[in-house]
């Protein structure tokens, strides 16, 4: 119980400050948020006893011993995919550049797909513990030091986009300020996720998934009567974005962005691959068959999760926003709860506000317990402490959770587009980790040399085409629609492959420590 009266003392908290602020607060929404709240913390903290029943070792905190059955793999896998980030950002581009640009929901499915039929298989077989274990095995301690700053980037990235979203929604909905949306639902999610683990965060995920996908099953059809229904609705986006309305690509329809959506699309596909949050999943499956199945089944899922947004930015798109009081959404990252608000009643809003919620815990609490497992276990273990026993190591990942937690929160105060850092999260990933993980598992002749040349060549090309959402300036005249990023990828990759065969000490291909790292 002590847990549960922690929480209700924080929401009692956040309550009084709001209303001493003198905040024009949606009460009856807020309880009903409150009460979602303790219902999923409930659940994290009763797995967290779960786990202390279990051996408190790293395998229980990062892994739940090993022991997902598959349903609950399901879930959580689904849910992790289909954050805050996945269904706002999916709303927003629907809404504002056309179904052409909604690439995220289909190259994640494929990523999920892709990543079941030729990485789960011989990543679980080998019981890792992480993503980064073959790196380590393949390039050594301090290589995957450095190349663990992209995951980490990533999953800081990620978890950002996804409270940005709810601070968003939360903000439309309830009237709470962006920042104190973000730090509650934030202290929340990392909290259960430090007591219970793995464990924790499947079993909430299972809570959450269904909550995502029956509240916005119910959103669709009040918001479709604002535009006539789907057919009429469908009709009006199409004579909006002419071809831009078709998900499919055309040189008719892109121009002179031909080139920069297919460099779009097989970042989110490849780079959607190379994270822990799936790998934790797949490595925690009972079996390699499970590891498979899971996979191929969360990406038919994620693509089914995509319908709800995308039908939700296309009224927005084309609904007569003069009629409606509120006028039209105050930017575009307002898409989805500004839909869920003013073209619903109270009581679906609020339903569609737990929906936004559920989608965001659900990506939260996996994310900083990835970036926290990989801190831990394959940085500061094998560098700073190598004998660190597991009983010791699983206390190291629940401070380092709050740690990675307060970061991302801190990152989500300066977020513009949802949908961009979505995007950003992958971009990282894809260019300068990808290419190290895919060597580290079918090329038996990489080492740390090769890794270390193509880590840098990567970063070159991809930072010299420099990025808006960071503020970064370009320092590489590439040519107007130039596939930078799949270049630097791919640069990326063929340089770990000559490199290797170039420059090795014994000639037969073993992975070498990069000593002067």
């Amino acid at each position: 119980m002590k847990p549960l009266l922690l929480l209700l003392a924080l929401l009692t908290t956040a309550a009084a400050y709001l209303y001493f602020q003198g905040a024009a607060v949606n009460w009856p929404a807020f309880a009903s948020m409150s009460a979602f709240y303790a219902v999923v913390y409930y659940v994290g903290a009763r797995a967290a006893k779960r786990k202390e029943n279990e051996e408190n070792d790293a395998d229980g905190m990062m892994l739940a011993g090993r022991n997902l059955p598959l349903w609950v793999a399901i879930f959580t896998m689904s849910a992790t995919w289909v954050g805050g980030g996945f269904i706002n950002g999916t709303a927003e581009y629907t809404a504002t550049q056309g179904l052409l640009w909604v690439q995220a929901p289909w190259g994640y499915a494929l990523s999920l797909v892709i990543g079941g039929l030729f990485f789960a298989r011989t990543m679980r077989r080998n019981r890792y513990r992480t993503m980064l274990d073959p790196l380590e095995e393949r390039y050594g301690k301090r290589m995957t030091a450095v190349l663990f700053l992209p995951a980490l980037t990533g999953e800081l990235f990620w978890t950002a986009a996804i409270l940005t979203a709810l601070g968003a929604t939360f903000s439309t909905v309830l009237g709470i300020d962006l920042r104190t949306s973000i730090i509650l639902s934030a202290t929340i999610a990392v909290a259960y996720t430090a007591l219970g683990g793995l464990w924790a965060v499947a079993l909430t995920d299972v809570v959450q998934m269904l909550i995502l996908l029956i509240g916005l099953a119910i959103i669709v059809p009040f918001a479709l009567e604002y535009t006539g229904g789907l057919a009429a609705t469908w009709e009006a986006y199409q004579l909006k974005f002419g071809a831009a309305a078709s998900p499919f690509p055309s040189r008719a329809a892109l121009g002179d962005n031909y080139w920069t959506w297919w460099d779009y699309a097989l970042l989110l596909v490849f780079g959607g691959i190379p994270w822990q949050v799936y790998f934790q999943r797949v490595l925690s499956s009972r079996d390699e068959n499970t590891a498979v199945r899971l996979s191929l089944i969360a990406g038919v899922v994620c693509l089914l999760a995509a319908v709800a947004p995308v039908l939700i930015g296309m009224v927005s798109a084309t609904v007569d926003w003069t009629a409606i009081p509120a006028g039209a959404p105050a930017d575009a990252s307002a898409t989805l709860p500004w839909v869920v608000r003013y073209l619903t009643n109270p009581v679906v809003s609020v339903i569609g506000l737990g929906a936004v919620a559920a989608a965001v815990m659900s990506s939260v609490d996996s994310s900083v317990l990835s970036a926290s497992s990989m801190g831990i276990w394959n940085v500061y273990r094998p560098l700073v402490d190598p004998g660190l026993p597991d009983s010791k190591l699983a206390k190291l990942i629940q401070r380092c959770i709050w740690i990675v937690g307060v970061a991302a929160t801190l990152i989500a105060f300066n977020v513009g587009s949802v949908y961009a850092l979505w995007f950003l999260c992958s971009d990282f990933v894809y260019c300068l980790l990808f290419p190290a993980l895919v060597c580290a598992l079918f090329d038996p002749k990489a080492n740390a040399y090769g890794a270390l040349a193509g880590f840098l060549l990567a970063a070159f090309l991809r930072f010299g085409g420099g990025d808006a959402t960071l503020g970064l300036p370009a320092y590489l005249s590439y040519p107007t629609d130039f596939p930078f990023r799949t270049v630097a990828m791919g640069s990326g990759l063929l340089a770990i492959m000559v490199v290797s065969r170039l420059w090795k000490k014994d000639g037969k291909g073993k992975k070498q420590e990069v000593e002067s790292l």
